[in-house]
């Protein structure tokens, strides 16, 4: 619970962080001063981080302000995605269980590899050559 009477909870996906503030509301959606699906652009991204509001039927209860940073579009979604859910749950601890089951609370820990010396990209192996 926040100061003014909502709700704030963190995401992450890759390397993307997302901030989700939840205030009883309209149903407004911003993310980084902007409607979602202008910032996104594509519409399985819009599709994808509204998971949390449709599972929940929560759209008109609240006015949701996003700031996302870091990583690409998609990993910003997934990331907002969570954060979106987390927030829900302090909201009402009862919208748990549908989260839950569709896996918008559980964190997605694939990162990507690093490169390591000797090779070209994380495991792609220099060509052999037998003569």
């Amino acid at each position: 619970m926040i100061k003014g009477g909502g709700f704030h909870a963190i995401g992450r996906r890759k390397s993307a962080v997302a901030r989700v503030y939840l205030r009883p509301g309209s149903g407004k959606f911003l993310v980084n001063g902007h409607e979602t699906k202008e910032y996104f652009g594509r519409a399985v991204l819009d599709i994808l981080l509204r998971e949390p509001i449709v599972k929940t039927a929560s759209s008109e209860k609240f006015d949701i302000l996003a700031n996302v940073m870091g990583g690409g579009k998609a990993g910003q979604a997934g990331a907002l995605r969570m954060a979106l859910g987390r927030a829900l749950v302090q909201a009402d601890a009862g919208l748990r269980p549908p989260l839950k089951a569709a896996g918008v609370l559980t964190r997605d820990a694939r990162e990507v590899e690093r490169k390591k010396y000797g090779r070209h990209k994380a495991r792609k192996r220099p060509q052999f050559s037998k003569r």
